[in-house]
């Protein structure tokens, strides 16, 4: 079956017919930025009329909270005016296809799913370390998405009650301490400020302030790591992102495990796939939960 496949970002908008796994005919746009509702109505009436005739159902994978059909988010500010935006019902209006809609950390922690041996690994979990950090959890082979869409949001659990207050507005939350916008935060007021990546730069070339700031982050995603496997059984872990992704960070992570006794330790691995892993796991997951029913 051929899947239309689409990404919906903060800041783009990605398209593509996935078939067994691979991509054709992709295309990226904006996001809208002004007038974003009626913007948005109109960028996903023009993506589906490009491929009209050429899919035999359509997979979403968004930023945000997916809960039936409407998109929103923890901190709704983050979608500007999208917040409560019709997604499902603005897509059904030029397509009689079936419709599968979740959330792109989600869809990412499906599509790096498929590549494990789905005997020996049922229970898994997928962390996005990037500007935010988000995830996803399988468990018993099954990708948990939750009545309300918000099933795998791990960057909400607490890392440090004393901590800063994080985008949704609780303290504390891992995001508020490992993410990308978490490090700039701190190293935008340094005495000799930097975005994140020269941070990173600081860092292998071992200066300690960069050193400390990383480890910080590392540690939140370790004990993040640790509390997955301890209430959920998680048997493996991929991690991604930007940050996630970036060289040296995921030892830093395994440095900091091993300081946890070993109940609280899975195998973790760097995610494989890149900028299409929401649009590669919507394709499968719609087929494979919603289309087999």
């Amino acid at each position: 079956m051929r899947c239309l496949a689409l990404d919906i970002g903060g800041t783009k908008i990605a398209a593509a017919i996935v078939k067994n796994g691979e991509i054709e005919q992709r295309q990226q746009i904006h996001t809208p930025r002004e007038n974003v509702v009626e913007g948005m109505h109109q960028a996903l009436a023009k993506l589906l009329a490009d491929y009209e005739g050429q899919f035999d159902y359509v997979a979403v994978a968004s930023t945000g909270i997916i809960n039936n059909g409407i998109l929103t988010a923890l901190n709704p500010k983050n979608l500007g005016g999208l917040a409560e935006f019709p997604l499902k019902v603005s897509i059904a209006k030029h397509t009689d296809k079936p419709i599968g809609l979740l959330n792109d950390a989600q869809a990412a922690t499906y599509a790096e799913y498929q590549l494990q041996n789905h005997e020996q690994v049922s229970n898994f979990a997928f962390i996005t370390v990037s500007t935010g950090v988000g995830g996803g959890i399988v468990l018993n082979k099954i990708l948990q998405t939750g009545p309300h869409g918000i099933a795998g949001h791990i960057g909400h659990m607490l890392a440090d009650p004393n901590g800063p207050v994080c985008g949704c507005g609780r303290r504390g939350c891992v995001e508020a301490i490992a993410a990308g916008r978490a490090i700039e935060a701190v190293s935008s007021q340094w005495e000799d400020p930097c975005e994140p990546k020269e941070v990173f730069e600081r860092f292998r070339k071992g200066d300690v302030k960069s050193t400390a700031l990383l480890e910080r982050s590392a540690k939140a995603i370790a004990h993040l790591v640790a509390d997955l496997v301890i209430s959920l059984d998680i048997q493996k872990i991929a991690i991604g992102g930007s940050v996630g992704l970036a060289e040296g960070y995921l030892p830093l992570v395994e440095k900091c495990l091993q300081e946890i006794p070993a109940v609280y330790r899975c195998e973790l691995e760097a995610a494989k796939f890149g900028q299409d892993a929401g649009l590669v796991g919507a394709a499968y997951w719609v087929k494979d939960v919603l289309l087999s029913k």
